[in-house]
């Protein structure tokens, strides 16, 4: 272990002077349970460098039934606590067919002593002590590195989450009979199809829930509504509409088998799943087959099901914090979920206070798990390492990502991208980002924000890194719905359109390292942040009730004019089109989608947060408007520059790639692009210069509410403008985006385009 984690330190100091290396095995010690090759022994390890004594636990089923047998560990190099058993041997136990397994652990807090049994205080001397362990053998342990879990620490039919709790209440409160269990896999040869190639910058990101993708839709068996099986099922519909890249909200198993406990209430549900229970089990909610093995085998199929349709899949991964919580009660340091982690080594998987008696926290959602750890970084880079090449996944996108930049393990926090030690550098070191042309590699993008501290960090990502581009997305909502309230200038709107230099080419990152979004999971759906003043999350079932959501969301109801309001949405969804940069739509806004102004449904697991696939005409129109869209995008190449647009400056020096213009077709010089009163502004792509089959490309946006007439510019010679689009009232319709070759003729250069209030209008020279 430590001749690794020199070795490390040493590869991420390579990377980031870049050079080459070697990667490093990926769980070289072989942690979690699994059989040998010859299937006839089960190994168990499990890291703890704190606990005086490790026993493991064995049963015949899940959940109501006490342990078959109990085992010691053996500690050995590493702080590695292992046990190699016969299956033989497990069988004379009367553990057959499915290995099911936890861990007791005693300390420092609690020494072992012989006379302790289930539910006895025999040996306790605190809950945490002054170097933060939390031992408590009465509760037991999941396997940090379990491939499946169980089931969730509350079910249907076990509610009392006192059991899993440490403090003077609840400490000798035994739950080996209720609490999850690992399960050793035998593993499948369930195939995961060829991974896409495909280089990021040519893909489009749809963020979709597995369960709310599929639970509203006829089309396919109730049976597999909600599941894996279900979800790989809509591959040819995403497919169809251009996505190539799906990216779901967490997949890893959480808390919510009591979601359907009552099936009309939000309250206590867990829907988007940002509360991992553990990095390597796919959430077995979410599949049809629940047997042992069965998760596994049919995430995998999914996961070839969108392969087969040439689409990436991108899970959400939670690094930063876990399910385990923080305090039950922030006066009270004592009490404590103790699920795994917490229970095997406190101080190497938390980050925790100077005094070590509490939980530093960056999230909100109960505290930080140690990302500066390189013992809590080696279950990070093997999980993900797990999900890439055993899982089939092809990125990810990290929550709170920051916390990954974290360079201290406790009583502070600070993020320092050029640290080659943080985690963010670590994983780029030993999971090779997909290079800038396509091919063999991982996607890796971060939502580049957490609580406090240094931790807002949109455009600070280390080389590797893609970004949730929250600038992006705040710009292009104030200009489209807060004129005359927020200064936005036509400067400001040109850096985003174009990719982002200002924020991603300081470190060698390139515009496809901006992910472009208007809406996510997390706040309004497309529709709704054009119709919305404010949110609303106080409604009755299923629209609510919902705690939290920001009240700051630079919405607008249009007036409250139905015509309008689309118009603004497709105004949003053309410009993230059309901008450098990788576009990410929320699962449903291609249609519409409404939540009636909730902007936080975290904890709907309801059929008004689940996709609606009955449209009406106006949502179908604009359904097929993004597709349009979409289809324009991937049909040129200039659209997706693998670097940033060589351009005009703001003193008005003209270069090649892209000129920007004002309406009057005079180019825009630094004194129009800063002045806060300008809101028109257009551009013109030389799609000959960046290899698109189309020798020019023309946006025009209009964010003034009156029209405003565009002189238009040189569309090249012996060539004329053709309008692929205008996302004007006037032209609402299933037609609204014109296919390849039937644009509408408009006319050579000077011609005079009068474009309507907060409207966008694409061109092609031709």
């Amino acid at each position: 272990m430590q001749f690794r984690r020199i070795l490390l330190t040493a590869m991420m100091v390579c990377a980031l002077l870049g050079a080459a290396i070697a990667q490093a095995a990926i769980n070289p010690n072989q942690l979690g349970a699994r059989y040998d090759a010859t299937q006839t022994n089960v190994s168990f390890k499990v890291y703890s460098s704190r606990a005086t004594r490790i026993e493991l636990y064995l049963y015949s089923s899940a959940s109501g039934t006490q342990e078959k047998r109990t085992r010691v560990m053996v500690k050995g190099t590493g702080d590695i606590w292992s046990l190699s058993i016969p299956v033989t041997t497990l069988n004379s136990y009367g553990v057959v067919g499915t290995v099911y397994y936890g861990y007791r652990a005693w300390g420092p807090n609690w020494p072992y002593s012989t006379a302790w049994t289930k539910g006895t205080a025999v040996g306790f001397i605190s809950d945490v002590d002054a170097a933060g362990n939390r031992f408590n053998p009465n509760k037991l342990l999941s396997d940090p590195y379990a491939l499946e879990l169980s089931h969730d620490p509350l079910t249907a039919t076990m509610s009392n989450g006192t059991v899993y709790a440490s403090g003077a209440l609840y400490r000798n409160l035994d739950n080996g009979s209720v609490a999850p269990k690992g399960m050793v896999l035998a593993g499948d040869t369930q195939s995961i199809g060829t991974k896409p190639t495909r280089a990021l910058k040519d893909d489009i990101v749809y963020e979709a829930h597995v369960r709310g993708l599929t639970m509203n839709d006829a089309s396919v068996s109730a049976i597999y509504r909600g599941t894996y099986k279900g979800a790989g099922l809509k591959a040819a519909y995403l497919a169809s509409l251009g996505v190539t890249a799906i990216e779901f909200l967490p997949v890893q198993e959480t808390q919510n088998d009591t979601n359907d406990a009552d099936p009309n209430s939000a309250t206590g549900d867990n829907y988007w799943g940002y509360m991992t229970l553990n990095y390597f089990a796919p959430d077995r909610r979410f599949a049809y087959d629940k047997t042992p093995g069965g998760p596994t085998r049919e995430f995998k199929e999914m996961v070839k099901a969108y392969h087969d349709q040439g689409i990436k899949v991108l899970i959400d991964v939670v690094y930063n914090h876990t399910g385990e919580g923080g305090a039950w009660n922030p006066a009270d340091t004592t009490t404590y979920n103790l699920y795994g982690m917490r229970g095997l080594d406190n101080p190497t998987y938390y980050s925790l206070t100077t005094d070590r008696q509490s939980s530093w926290d960056n999230t909100g959602v109960g505290g930080n798990y140690n990302t500066r750890n390189p013992v809590a970084q080696n279950l990070i880079v093997d999980s993900l390492a797990y999900w890439r090449d055993t899982l089939g996944v092809d990125g990810y996108r990290f929550d709170l990502a920051s916390v990954l930049g974290n360079t201290c393990e406790h009583g502070c926090f600070n993020f320092d991208k050029m640290d080659a030690a943080n985690a963010l550098n670590r994983i780029v070191a030993e999971l090779p980002p997909r290079p800038a042309a396509g091919g063999s590699g991982v996607d890796l993008i971060a939502e580049p924000w957490a609580i406090g501290g240094n931790s807002y960090q949109v455009g600070g990502f280390p080389s590797g890194w893609a970004e949730w581009n929250g600038i992006y997305r705040d710009t292009v909502r104030k200009a489209q719905n807060k004129l005359g309230s927020e200064v936005i200038t036509t400067g400001q709107l040109a850096s985003r359109f174009a990719g982002s230099s200002d924020l991603y080419g300081d470190d060698g990152r390139k515009p496809w390292h901006s992910v472009n979004f208007i809406t996510a999971h997390d706040g309004f759906t497309l529709k709704d942040l054009y119709s919305c003043n404010g949110k609303n999350n106080n409604q009755a079932w299923p629209l609510g009730p919902s705690d939290g959501g920001d009240d700051h969301n630079n919405s607008w109801d249009q007036g409250s004019i139905a015509t309008s309001q689309r118009q603004a949405a497709r105004t949003g969804l053309a410009l993230m089109m059309v901008s450098a940069g990788v576009p990410m739509l929320v699962g449903g806004d291609e249609a519409l989608r409404s939540l009636n102004c909730n902007n936080n449904p975290y904890n709907l697991d309801s059929s008004a947060n689940w996709l609606n696939w009955s449209w009406s005409a106006d949502q179908a129109n604009f359904q097929a408007f993004a597709k349009g869209m979409i289809t324009f995008r991937k049909a040129h190449a200039a659209l997706r520059p693998a670097n940033f647009y060589a351009s005009n400056d703001n003193n008005g020096n003209v270069m090649e790639q892209l000129r920007w213009f004002k309406p009057d077709g005079y180019q825009a010089d630094a004194t129009y692009f800063s002045d806060p009163a300008n809101h028109a502004i257009a551009w013109r792509i030389d799609g000959s210069e960046l290899g698109d089959s189309t020798s020019a490309i023309y946006v025009a946006y209009n964010a003034w509410s009156a029209p405003v007439n565009f002189s238009l510019p040189w569309p090249g010679a012996g060539r004329s403008w053709y309008r692929s689009t205008d996302t004007c009232a006037w032209a609402e319709g299933a037609n609204q985006v014109r296919t390849p070759g039937a644009e509408d003729a408009i006319g050579g250069e000077s011609t005079v385009y009068g474009l309507c209030g907060r409207g966008v209008l694409v061109l092609v020279a031709k």
